[in-house]
């Protein structure tokens, strides 16, 4: 286990956005990852998509090393953010944008307005 605990170390501080799912960014495989990738993809946000289906220890790792028992997880420059419900919460609310803003992370503000627009 240490040996994905190191793995996800370096890939969480190596990337500015990473997010731990199931599937791919292009092809997600279950709903929850599927929203959060949907979030981040419309937004423009260019991020690192790891998909936990294809290596078990990761998929446990990722649990143990944010002791957050689901996926997917969004970790943006070192820092976790949440899972599927916080992140569609704070992209409502805009707190998402405030994070990226803080961050230094490029989005597409439109595309946020957009979706809060679309979820009023």
């Amino acid at each position: 286990m240490s040996d994905a605990k190191t793995q996800i170390d370096e890939t969480v501080n190596a990337n500015d956005v990473v997010l731990y799912m199931k599937g791919t960014k292009s092809m997600p495989q279950c709903g929850f990852s599927s929203r959060v990738a949907g979030v981040l993809n419309y937004m423009g946000v260019e991020f690192t998509d790891v998909n936990v289906l294809a290596d078990e220890d990761i998929r446990q790792g990722i649990k143990d090393y944010s002791d957050w028992p689901t996926i997917p997880q969004l970790y943006v420059k070192g820092e976790f953010v949440g899972g599927c419900d916080i992140i569609t919460e704070m992209t409502l609310s805009g707190e998402l944008d405030q994070l990226f803003d803080q961050k230094g992370v490029n989005y597409d503000k439109q595309a946020a307005e957009k979706i809060r627009e679309a979820n009023a």
